[in-house]
C-alpha cells in the first residue's frame, strides 16, 4: 500500500512549537567567544513571527534567533558552489566545533578547530556499543543577510533527554545553543543565499573513550559540523511516495525509539533500500505490537493532518488522513 504525503506549504522557519522552558535559555544574551579561528561576536533579536503579535507586547516563545557577526578580516563572499543544485549530500565546510568531558564530569571548554577527521579509539565506547546521539538542525540566510537559527535550545533539551537515556553527559542549553552559533557563524559564507537551501548542522555526542566491558565509556565528546544542503527529498516540495511496512519496525515498547541515538538509524536502511529500489520516497512505519497505528518515517517526522478520511483495509483498518511531512 503507498500513500502520498505533501512536503510544502510551510516556510522555512514556520514556527512548529513554542520552547517549553523560554525563561531558561540564553536566545537574547549577546554571546562571544574567542578560539584560534578569527573572533567571533552574536548579536540576537528576537523575532515576532506572526502577524497577530503586538510589536509593544513581547511574545513569551523564543522561537527564533538571529545572527549577525563581526569577523576579523571578514569578506562576504560566499563559497563557490553551485547553490542551485544543491542536493541532500555532504560537503566540507571551513571549521568544526569539539568539547570533551569525562564520565562523571561535566562538559567545560569547546573550541573551533578547522575541519577535519577524528582520532578514535578501537574500543571506543560509539564504535563498540553505540553510545551516540545526534541532532539535526538548519540555518537560514534571509534576503536581508541576517542568518536564523529555529528554536536551537530545543535541540538541547532532546539531546540532554536522550543522554540521559544512554547514560552519557550532556552539553547544557546554553552550552549546545553557543556551540552552535559559533559553529554557524565560522562557516557563514556555507550558508546558501535565501531560497537556495539552507546550512544543515549536525551535533554528535559520542562515547569516545575506549571501554572492552559493556558499561559506559570513560569520556565523551561532542561535535558539531556543519553543510550546505537542498531538499532532502528529490521530489522538492511535490508529494512524495510512502509505502507501508509490515513487518520490520522503527521503534518497540521499552527501547530507545524516543531518544536520537544513532543505533535508532541503521535499522531502518534495510527496508528503506528495499522501498527505493521499487521507485518509493521512504517508509512508513507501523507500530510493532498492533502493526496497525502509524509510527514514523525512516528519516523525517510525520505529522497528520484530518483532511478527506481514506480506508486502507491493507493495513488492517488503519484510517490514513492526508499527511503532511516535515523534514
Amino acid at each position: 500500500m503507498e500513500s502520498s504525503a505533501v512536503l510544502g506549504g510551510l516556510q522555512p522557519n514556520f514556527p512548529l512549537c513554542p520552547s517549553r522552558n523560554p525563561s531558561s535559555t540564553p536566545l537574547l544574551r549577546p554571546f562571544s567567544t574567542s578560539h584560534s579561528s578569527p573572533s567571533l561576536s552574536v548579536k540576537l533579536q528576537k523575532q515576532l513571527p506572526l502577524a497577530s503579535y503586538q510589536a509593544a507586547s513581547p511574545s513569551p516563545f523564543r522561537r527564533y534567533s538571529t545572527l549577525s557577526n563581526t569577523f576579523v578580516n571578514e569578506t562576504s563572499e560566499l563559497a563557490d558552489i553551485e547553490w542551485d543544485s544543491l542536493g541532500f549530500a555532504f560537503l566540507a565546510t571551513d571549521y568544526m566545533y569539539v568539547m570533551k568531558c569525562a564520565q562523571g564530569e561535566n562538559f567545560s571548554k569547546g573550541e573551533l578547530q578547522r575541519f577535519g577527521n577524528i582520532e578514535l579509539s578501537p574500543s571506543a565506547g560509539v564504535l563498540n556499543y553505540g553510545q551516540g546521539l545526534f541532532e539535526g538542525m538548519k540555518a537560514y540566510r534571509k534576503q536581508d543577510g541576517n542568518i536564523l537559527l529555529f528554536r536551537p535550545e530545543e535541540n538541547a533539551l532532546r539531546m540532554r533527554l536522550g543522554a540521559e537515556r544512554m547514560c552519557m553527559p550532556s552539553p547544557s542549553v546554553e552550552q549546545f545553543v553557543e556551540a552552535v552559533k559559533a559553529t554557524v557563524l565560522a562557516n557563514k559564507r556555507w550558508v546558501p543565499p535565501s531560497g537556495k537551501g539552507s546550512l544543515y548542522i549536525r551535533p554528535l555526542l559520542m562515547g569516545s573513550g575506549a571501554v572492552l566491558g559493556l558499561a559506559p565509556a570513560p569520556e565523551y565528546t561532542f561535535l558539531i559540523y556543519v553543510s550546505p544542503v537542498g531538499n532532502y527529498f528529490k521530489e522538492g516540495v511535490a508529494p512524495i511516495n510512502l509505502i507501508v511496512e509490515h513487518e520490520l519496525h522503527r521503534a518497540t515498547p521499552g527501547g530507545t525509539g524516543g531518544v536520537k541515538t544513532i543505533g535508532n538509524y541503521a535499522a531502518v536502511l534495510k527496508a528503506q533500500s528495499a522501498a527505493k529500489a521499487k521507485g518509493y520516497s521512504d517508509v512508513l512505519y507501523l507500530d510493532c505490537v498492533h502493526k496497525r497505528y502509524l509510527e514514523e518515517v525512516s528519516s523525517c517526522n510525520i505529522f497528520v493532518v484530518k483532511d478527506n478520511i481514506i480506508s486502507t483495509p491493507e493495513i488492517k483498518g488503519t484510517i490514513l488522513p492526508g499527511l503532511l511531512l516535515l523534514i
